[in-house]
């Protein structure tokens, strides 16, 4: 079965905004990608999927590394340029600058990092796995900062900033679920 973009089911999912920067083959570029996930504390890695005929798909493959800037809610004209059009087709860098958005050279690889950004994150690949109609690329964080910004989320093919936070259960109720999965736990 086809889970196709936009599709009433696809559209519950909710994700960051991941800004993937590369600059290869292509040139500088910018993308943006809602399939970015912290996916190991030790190393740190972070997998992005990116679509076959993307610019920096190319270009990541060419060079073995890439940026990750997750966006802020104040981000949002910048993610949709950054996935609007195709980077082999229009210059987003250039553009972005001319709109006001600042960049920055990276310390460990040649991509510019998005200034900023809710976590900017430089790394190398790791491993390249073919996915469907999509390629991941695992990345191994060779250098990281983090600011104080929201991330912005993408939902039911919205941009949103974060809600409500939702409580927890209380201390009481945690250990009475404590003490029902030890009443369930299996032996062996």
């Amino acid at each position: 079965m086809d889970l196709p973009w936009g599709d009433e089911k696809t559209v519950k999912f909710v994700t960051n905004v991941g800004l993937i920067t590369s600059d290869g083959p292509n040139g500088p570029n910018i993308q943006s990608a809602e399939w970015t996930h912290h996916i190991s504390y030790s190393p740190g890695l972070i997998a992005v999927c990116l679509g076959r005929d993307r610019t920096t798909r190319e270009n990541i493959l060419a060079t073995k590394e890439f940026g990750v800037s997750l966006a802020a809610t104040d981000q949002n004209i910048m993610a949709s340029v950054a996935g609007g059009s195709h980077g082999k087709d229009v210059d987003k860098i250039s553009a972005l600058k001319e709109l006001g958005f600042k960049f920055y050279r990276a310390k460990e690889i040649k991509a510019l990092m998005v200034e900023g950004a809710v976590l900017n994150a430089e790394c190398k690949v790791a491993k390249v796995i073919e996915l469907g109609d999509h390629t991941m690329f695992v990345g191994e964080v060779l250098a990281a900062t983090a600011g104080n910004k929201e991330p912005l989320v993408y939902h039911s093919l919205t941009f949103r900033k974060p809600g409500e936070v939702v409580q927890k259960p209380a201390e009481k109720e945690l250990e009475r679920i404590k003490k029902l999965t030890e009443k369930f736990r299996k032996s062996g």
